[in-house]
């Protein structure tokens, strides 16, 4: 596919996908005419990269965590460095506060809504008289 279609799918800017491969996040194929051509598997990718950068974790971190991603079970980190453990157990932290302080925001607007409609609706009492009428 092309640039415009994978920016499309993936809610992106052709832009934004071009900083993904100068970052080598993603890297398209070339055809003959020297087109950039995405293959189908690179949807997922870019989702999934937008989704690591949205939790706040840098290019750099995810240019090298992108492998393990992929298969989980198959791919080692067989160079992972003791600063690299530190940084991503430090980022994982760091995505759990960030999950839990969502979460409460989340219930409080949902019990905020549910306040909100009851208010709005008319009380049961008006509810069965105007259906009994």
């Amino acid at each position: 596919m092309r640039i415009g279609e994978l920016a499309r799918r993936t809610e992106s800017t052709p832009r934004l996908l071009r900083y993904y491969e100068q970052q080598g996040l993603i890297t398209p194929r070339r055809e003959a005419n020297g087109y950039r051509a995405y293959d189908e598997y690179l949807v997922d990718r870019v989702l999934q990269i937008r989704g690591l950068l949205d939790a706040g974790l840098p290019t750099r971190i995810i240019k090298q965590i992108l492998p393990c991603l992929d298969a989980p079970r198959t791919i080692h980190f067989a160079d992972a460095t003791p600063e690299m453990l530190a940084t991503l157990e430090s980022e994982t932290d760091r995505m759990t506060r960030r999950i839990l302080c969502l979460t409460r925001n989340r219930d409080a607007i949902r019990e905020y809504l549910e306040v909100v409609k009851g208010l709005s609706e008319p009380p049961l009492e008006v509810q069965r008289s105007h259906s009994a009428a």
